[in-house]
């Protein structure tokens, strides 16, 4: 089902003028290719085309998904999760089975401490939960230590906190980012049943995040900028860098900096004084 939604999505986005079709007339009912567009232009069948999208096209190759993913203009996150939901489609269903608690290892708890004074870090699990979070973490977000284990994700603290829409300056373009990141983890981890919950009750309780899921957008973490309000230090920008974990590539740690001599350094340097004398330790 979802390599019939992603590939009708990735369909979709795309119309005739962005592609080299040739000899393309006649009115459309919908946006977007037709499946026998892509099909030419991927240099397979129209039926081998329709049945790869039904998901009843069996050990598709890397050449045939690769043609595809030219064809629908996919950047490389893209291109990987094809990939992914291709071979999850084409094999039996497993039976969702309890997820294995996620650990942080006291090598990286102690590297969170010792960026305590000076930049925001956090380590990200499956389903974007938050592991671990340094002091200057949970005091520029929110402190994930006082929430239930639960409760410990992005996603909900950015859909459902109120708290979250007034400190990102940008909410959408961070709340857009976050379901692209949880759409490549589902891609990744289909027989999760922790996700699986996770998305129905974002879908049930914010329009939002209901209409971005169903846009079937992927990203994944790696740099840039995010723009803060913070209700004690004021505006702020920081840049992060996300790093996969050695040993783990389901945790990501994630370290936020600014500008050396900008005001958001000063902010930043600031919050950490102001809840230098916090008592806590790193979530987990």
């Amino acid at each position: 089902m979802e390599l019939k939604q992603f590939l009708r999505s990735r369909r979709a986005r795309l119309g005739v003028d962005d592609v080299e079709l040739g000899g393309t007339s006649g009115v459309r009912r919908v946006p977007g290719l037709r499946r026998e567009e892509v099909a030419r232009l991927a240099g397979v069948s129209v039926d081998y085309y329709t049945r790869l999208e039904q998901g009843r096209a069996a050990h598709v190759s890397d050449e045939v998904l690769d043609a595809i993913a030219g064809a629908l203009r996919l950047d490389d996150t893209e291109r990987s999760y094809l990939w992914q939901i291709a071979r999850t489609s084409s094999r039996r269903p497993r039976r969702r089975t309890a997820a294995r608690v996620q650990r942080v290892r006291p090598g990286v708890r102690r590297m969170l401490e010792t960026l305590d004074e000076v930049s925001p870090a956090f380590v990200f699990g499956r389903r974007m939960d938050v592991l671990a979070a340094n002091r200057l973490a949970r005091a520029l977000l929110t402190d994930f230590e006082a929430l239930p284990p639960r409760d410990r994700n992005m996603l909900r603290y950015t859909f459902l906190d109120e708290s979250a829409r007034e400190l990102f300056l940008d909410w959408e373009a961070v709340a857009r980012d976050n379901v692209a990141l949880l759409r490549l983890d589902a891609g990744r981890h289909p027989d999760d049943p922790l996700l699986a919950e996770l998305v129905g009750e974002l879908a049930v309780a914010s329009p939002e995040f209901r209409r971005w899921w169903a846009d079937h957008n992927v990203r994944d973490r790696s740099h840039g900028t995010k723009s803060y309000r913070h209700p004690l230090v004021g505006d702020l920008v920081v840049n992060y860098e996300c790093f996969t974990l050695p040993g783990d590539p389901d945790q990501t740690l994630c370290v936020y900096t600014t500008e050396a001599g900008s005001a958001s350094e000063a902010a930043l340097r600031l919050l950490a004084g102001w809840t230098a004398d916090v008592p806590g330790t790193p979530v987990g």
